[in-house]
């Protein structure tokens, strides 16, 4: 809920007039800010802004991610649009909200302030949204007030009189459907500065709550808002997916038909990516004189990098489903259900946002935690989050389950390889539950907190929305592989190709990689692994998956091997208690780099990221010797 009390540039102030003329914006591009509640389809707006060109990163100093894109306007001319995070409120109490509001008023020296502001609210929530508009119109920055989903307002039987509400307001005023891209025009035409601005209006703030609630019902009432009826299928569906029985039931079978898919409907589309990297790793090798350039490319990166890159439709499939699940509106509903058992864990809901992302990955799983504001709470999140399964253990688990387990029904539809596959992203939830209950009832013990979550409607995705996802996280996992994964495998063919004798690379276990893992293999014998595992555990330090490649060009390397594919070859190589017992270490196990700095930077020292990383590797390296002892 937001705020006016104490809020910042709160007072008696008339609207500044556009300072963004066509002229202007053709020297170069402005700054505009984005800013809205959450699930007001503000991020919707950004993306039909500004298409595919835009990127993430993060704000200097924090961990909040900043989302800038250029948005292109008639004539050629651009303007920068940065995309701040949801808020309800410019008192800053979270590291979200002083952000904003340090963006919006130009005292972040690393971003320009802002010329002009979209502020997006949604329509269907308008006596709850519009009391963001106070604060922000304070400001006195030139600001179109969005007012988004204007399709389902109209089929609800809502209405707004949009002219209206611009003149209690006294700024411009446009009613959108940014999934539709209805009335989107308008937005440009503001950016442009051919949008007609009213005469401007006394815009009174007042300092408590409850007299800035009822300014915005007069607003909202002056302007002919009539609130629109509750959806009928929203009713109808939530009263099926939140009921106490039927609702949890309902999620696990979503959670077992995306399983069931991830093995089913990837795996033509892995064998024909892998197909692919064969042909063309044989071409190269027969088209490349032989040389230690060729090995280098051949056996090196192709080898390396194809055994990664083979299991990006796997990936996609899953951001997919996350996708759906997150536009159509059932994840907060998954939210609320999980909210029942993680208050037993001494957790709440909003905790579980940021695990279920922590299935695409823990980093922004972890920077999703700012939204918790019990600190112990955040703290308990943040330390249990690297247990989930995340794409780069994904990938693991899909080559050691295709190379180990048969291909059997069960119960008529569900497979015994996504059987096993939902068996290890369980473990990892398991571990991430006892972990959080000891936490919260020690160290990071505090009392029950509240959790409150705005539940949106049901929506259909769109395919933009949907498609610019799925593309943005190709970007992300093919500059993984041709950076990261690529530098790791040059490195590993370096260090498999020396000692040279008589010019010659050596045997790989007589390479100073295969000493490297025979020095490791007494420490992790008991484990059932062997040398060539051992080298696989210290470059997936780099990234999880690394070792997926680097098994790839060491089995590529040996002569026993090099004609088998990688799962022959483990099979050949390693009796199931090792297979079991390298699913067991990488549940657990912590093994990503990124993931300690991120950890490092969120707690503010190497206190926590290093109790994490030992409790995670003791844990890991205890489930995999009983998991070795106990089948072997």
């Amino acid at each position: 809920m937001s705020a006016c009390d104490s809020c910042h540039g709160c007072g008696t102030t008339s609207l500044a007039e556009l300072p963004v003329p066509p002229e202007a914006l053709g020297a170069g591009a402005r700054t505009v800010a984005l800013v809205g509640p959450p699930n007001s389809g503000k991020s919707t707006l950004f993306n039909r802004l500004t298409g595919l060109r835009q990127k993430v990163a993060n704000f200097p100093g924090v961990t909040v991610e900043q989302h800038t894109g250029i948005a292109e306007l008639p004539g050629g001319r651009a303007v920068r649009v940065i995309d701040l995070p949801g808020i309800y409120s410019l008192t800053p109490r979270t590291e979200d909200e002083q952000v904003a509001y340090d963006v919006l008023t130009g005292r972040r020296s690393d971003t320009p302030k802002p010329e002009a502001i979209l502020l997006v609210l949604d329509s269907t929530n308008l006596g709850r949204h519009l009391m963001l508009a106070a604060p922000i119109l304070a400001l006195g920055v030139p600001t179109l007030v969005i007012l988004n989903m204007a399709d389902d307002l109209r089929s609800r039987e809502g209405h707004v009189d949009v002219a209206a509400l611009s003149a209690q307001l006294g700024a411009p005023v446009a009613l959108i459907s940014a999934r539709q891209g209805e009335g989107v025009n308008q937005v440009f035409e503001f950016l442009s500065g051919a949008l007609a601005k009213p005469s401007p209006l006394e815009l009174p703030v007042l300092q408590d709550v409850p007299k800035c609630r009822a300014w915005a019902g007069r607003v909202g009432e002056r302007a002919g808002y009539q609130s629109p009826a509750p959806p009928e299928w929203t009713r109808r569906l939530d009263s099926f997916f939140l009921h106490p029985v039927i609702g949890p039931i309902v999620f696990a079978l979503v959670v077992l038909g995306v399983f069931e898919t991830l093995f089913t409907a990837a795996v033509p589309l892995m064998n024909g990516v892998d197909w692919l990297f064969k042909v063309s790793g044989a071409w190269l090798g027969t088209t490349l004189p032989a040389s230690g350039f060729r090995s280098l490319v051949v056996d090196g990166v192709w080898k390396g990098v194809g055994s990664v890159v083979v299991f990006l439709p796997q990936v996609l499939l899953l951001f997919l489903f996350i996708g759906i699940l997150e536009d159509s509106g059932y994840l907060a509903r998954a939210a609320l259900i999980a909210d029942r058992t993680m208050a037993k864990v001494g957790l709440q809901g909003r905790s579980f946002i940021p695990l279920l992302s922590a299935h695409a990955c823990a980093v922004p799983a972890i920077l999703a935690t700012r939204t918790i504001e019990n600190k112990r709470d955040r703290m308990a999140t943040i330390l249990v989050a690297p247990f989930m399964t995340c794409p780069a253990r994904l990938q693991v688990y899909t080559l050691i389950i295709a190379a180990f387990v048969p291909e059997r029904a069960l119960f008529g539809v569900f497979s015994s390889r996504a059987a096993a596959l939902l068996g290890l992203y369980l473990l990892g939830f398991t571990a991430a539950v006892a972990t959080a209950k000891a936490l919260k009832s020690s160290v990071l013990k505090s009392g029950k907190t509240q959790f409150m979550l705005e539940m949106p409607s049901y929506r259909w995705p769109t395919l933009q929305s949907l498609g610019l996802r799925l593309l943005d996280r190709s970007k992300v996992f093919l500059q993984r592989a041709g950076t990261v994964i690529l530098l790791v495998m040059v490195i590993l063919w370096g260090l498999s190709n020396v000692p040279r004798h008589g010019g010659q690379a050596p045997p790989i276990e007589q390479s100073v990689a295969g000493q490297i893992g025979h020095l490791m293999e007494p420490a992790i014998r008991p484990m059932g692994f062997n040398w060539k595992i051992g080298i696989g555990l210290v470059t997936s330090l780099a990234a999880r998956e690394t070792i997926v490649g680097t098994l790839g060009e060491i089995y590529g390397m040996d002569p026993e091997t090099q004609k088998d594919g990688l799962q022959q070859a483990l099979r050949r190589d390693m009796p199931i208690g090792s297979a079991v017992a390298l699913l067991i270490f990488f549940a657990f196990a912590m093994q990503c780099i990124s993931t300690i700095a991120v950890v490092r930077r969120e707690t503010g020292g190497w206190k926590w990221p290093a109790l994490q990383f030992a409790y995670m590797s003791v844990l890991a390296y205890a489930g995999a010797f009983l998991a070795f002892h106990l089948i072997h």
